[in-house]
C-alpha cells in the first residue's frame, strides 16, 4: 500500500472504493486472472460505510422464497423499485453470498449451539432471513473480504488517493475526432495523491464503488469519506442519474454529544426493542398500529420526528433492556457486544435502561444510473453499491439489502468486465495516447481551513434543515438557492487554488447537495424517504 505510483500509466481495471461492493468487484476479477488497481480516499481500506454496518446481510431463511424477498423489498420501496433489479437481488443473493462471504472470504457469522446460521429480522421483513456477525456484521465483512483481497497478487491498492475527475474522450481527448461518439467512453480517472500530486490512471474499465453522501448532512451515521465524489463525477461526466431525493434517515443513532452518529442497529426493534418517549409511552402503535416498531424506515423515522417535534424533547428512547426476546441464550451483551460496549463508555447500560436515540441521514436510494450488470450510460464505466442506482431499493430501502446490492452488482459486474476484456472489447491505444495529463486549473496558495470548515458547515446544516426528513416547498427552494451560489462561489475558488483533497471535497460536496436538492425540490410526490410537507 506504500508503493509509488508513476504519474501516467494504464491498468485494465480501475476500481475506485473499498467497501464491500468494490472489494467484491476486485477480488472476482483477480480471480479471472485481472489486474486490478483499487483506490481508496482513506488512510485505511477498513475506514468505510461497510464496515460501520451493523445489523446483518440478507442470506436465506427457513421458509423463505425469493418472491417472498421480493414482496418484501418492493413493499419498502413504496412503489419506485424497479422489478427486474429486484427480482435479480432475490434470486442471486444467497448464492453469492454463500460463493463468496461464507466459502470464499470464510466471513464469521453467527451460528446457534447447534452450528447452524443464526437468522434475525428486521423492520418490514416478513421472515427471519437475515444473517449476522454478532452486532457488527458489516465490519466482519469488511475484514475478510479485504484480507482475501490482500492476498491475490492481481490487486493493487492505493490508499490516500482521490480521485478529481472521470477521463472520457468527449471532456479530455485532445483528438476532436473521438468527441463525437454518441455514447460517451470512460477511459481511467485523474487521481491525487497524498503528496498533492496529480496522476493520470488510464484504464479499459472503470467501477464506481464510492459509497452513499450521508455526510453531506449535519446527522449522519456514515464515515467522513461519504459525500458523493462517484455521483459528481458521473454527473459531471455526462451519466445518468436518478432517485437522488430518495435518502434514507435511520430512526436511531445514539443521541449524546460524543456518539459522532453511532448508529443503534434496527436488529434490536427485531428481536424486542421497542421505541418510547421520555414519559415511557411506545407511541408507535399510534402510527403504524399493525407492523409497530417493525415498520419501514421512513415510517418510523417520521413517527420520531412528530413525537419529538409535538412533545418537544430531543429524543426518544429504544426499550430493548425490559422487550428483549432471547435467542439461544444468549444475553442482550452478548448479542449486542458492540453497542452494548460503545453505550457503556458513555455511561449508559443498554441491559437495564432505555437507549436515547435520534434519526440521523443513513442510506442513498439513488445515484448513478446502472443496469444488472452494473453497467452506466458512459461506455466502460461501471457503477456499483451504494453509488449506483439499480432500482432495487425505490424510494426506502429494505434493511439489510444494501450490503447484499453491493455484494451482487460487484460479483455481475467483475462477470461482465471479464466477459469483455475475454472477448477483446478494448479502446484502441490511439484513444489513450489522446488523453493529456492534468493541468492544475489555478496555483494560487490561498487555501484557508477556516474558510472550508465553514463551507462545510454551511452545507451540512443547509441539507439538514432544508433537505432533511420533513420537507416543504420553500425550503428546497432556499436550498437549490443557496448551493447554487455556493457552487458559483466554490467554482471560481477551485480555478484559482492548488489542487488539494480538502478543495476537490469541498466541490464534490457542494456538488452532490446541489443535485439531491433540485431532486427533491422538482418531485412534489411524497414517497418513501422523500417526504414533502407541502
Amino acid at each position: 500500500m506504500t508503493k509509488k505510483f508513476p504519474l501516467r500509466f494504464r491498468t485494465p481495471a480501475l476500481v475506485i472504493g473499498s467497501g464491500v461492493a468494490g472489494l467484491t468487484t476486485a477480488l472476482c476479477l483477480a480471480r479471472q486472472g485481472i489486474k486490478v488497481l483499487l483506490i481508496t480516499k482513506a488512510a485505511k481500506p477498513e475506514d468505510c460505510n461497510t464496515a460501520w454496518a451493523q445489523g446483518g446481510i440478507i442470506y436465506f431463511g427457513k421458509k423463505d422464497s425469493p418472491s417472498s424477498l421480493v414482496r418484501d423489498i418492493l413493499r419498502a420501496g413504496a412503489g419506485v423499485c424497479f422489478e427486474d433489479a429486484v427480482r435479480f437481488l432475490a434470486e442471486q443473493g444467497p448464492r453469492v453470498v454463500e460463493e463468496i462471504l461464507i466459502k470464499e472470504a470464510g466471513v464469521p457469522f453467527s451460528r446457534t449451539r447447534k452450528g447452524e446460521l443464526d437468522f434475525t429480522r428486521e423492520g418490514a421483513h416478513s421472515i427471519a432471513r437475515i444473517v449476522h456477525a454478532a452486532d457488527a456484521t458489516g465490519n466482519a465483512i469488511e475484514m475478510a473480504l479485504l484480507e482475501r483481497v490482500q492476498r491475490e497478487k492481481n490487486v493493487t491498492i492505493w490508499t490516500n488517493a482521490s480521485a478529481i475527475d472521470l477521463i472520457t474522450a468527449r471532456h479530455h481527448s485532445s483528438d476532436v475526432n473521438q468527441k463525437y461518439q454518441l455514447q460517451d467512453p470512460c477511459l481511467g480517472a485523474y487521481i491525487l495523491d497524498v503528496e498533492a500530486a496529480v496522476h493520470t490512471v488510464l484504464s479499459d474499465f472503470t467501477v464506481l464503488a464510492t459509497g452513499g453522501v450521508g455526510r453531506l448532512f449535519l446527522h449522519t451515521s456514515n464515515t467522513k469519506h461519504a459525500i458523493g465524489d462517484g455521483l459528481v463525477m458521473a454527473e459531471r461526466a455526462g451519466a445518468a442519474v436518478l432517485n437522488l431525493e430518495y435518502i434514507q434517515f435511520h430512526p436511531t443513532t445514539l443521541y449524546h454529544e460524543d456518539a459522532e452518529g453511532f448508529l443503534i442497529s434496527e436488529s434490536l426493534r427485531g428481536e424486542g426493542a421497542i421505541l418510547i418517549n421520555r414519559a415511557g409511552e411506545a407511541f408507535m402503535e399510534r402510527y403504524d398500529p399493525k407492523r409497530k416498531d417493525l415498520a419501514p424506515r421512513d415510517v418510523v423515522t417520521r413517527a420520531i420526528v412528530e413525537e419529538m417535534t409535538t412533545r418537544g424533547e430531543p429524543c426518544v428512547y429504544l426499550d430493548l433492556a425490559h422487550n428483549y426476546h432471547a435467542k439461544n441464550g444468549l444475553s442482550i451483551r452478548d448479542r449486542f457486544p458492540t453497542i452494548a460496549a460503545r453505550c457503556e463508555s458513555l455511561g449508559i447500560d443498554i441491559a437495564k435502561e432505555p437507549i436515547p436515540v435520534v434519526p440521523s441521514a443513513h442510506y442513498f436510494c439513488g445515484g448513478v444510473l446502472s443496469d444488472l450488470e452494473g453497467r452506466t450510460t458512459i461506455r466502460h464505466l461501471y457503477a456499483v453499491g451504494e453509488t449506483s442506482c439499480t432500482g432495487v431499493h425505490g424510494a426506502n430501502r429494505l434493511a439489510s439489502t444494501s450490503l447484499l446490492e453491493g455484494l451482487v452488482w460487484g460479483y455481475h459486474s467483475a462477470r461482465s468486465i471479464g466477459e469483455r476484456l475475454a472477448a477483446g472489447k478494448l479502446f484502441p491505444e490511439s484513444m489513450f495516447k489522446a488523453i493529456p495529463d492534468w493541468k492544475a486549473p489555478g496555483n494560487a496558495e490561498n487555501e484557508d481551513p477556516a474558510l472550508v470548515q465553514q463551507d462545510w458547515a454551511t452545507i451540512r446544516h443547509t441539507m439538514w434543515n432544508y433537505v432533511g426528513i420533513v420537507r416543504t416547498t420553500e425550503r428546497l427552494r432556499r436550498a437549490v438557492a443557496d448551493l447554487r451560489d455556493m457552487e458559483k462561489r466554490m467554482t471560481r475558488f477551485y480555478h484559482e487554488t492548488k489542487i488539494s483533497r480538502g478543495i476537490v471535497d469541498l466541490f464534490h460536496g457542494v456538488r452532490a447537495s446541489l443535485l439531491i436538492a433540485q431532486a427533491a425540490l422538482k418531485n412534489p410526490v411524497s414517497r418513501g424517504a422523500h417526504y414533502r410537507k407541502n
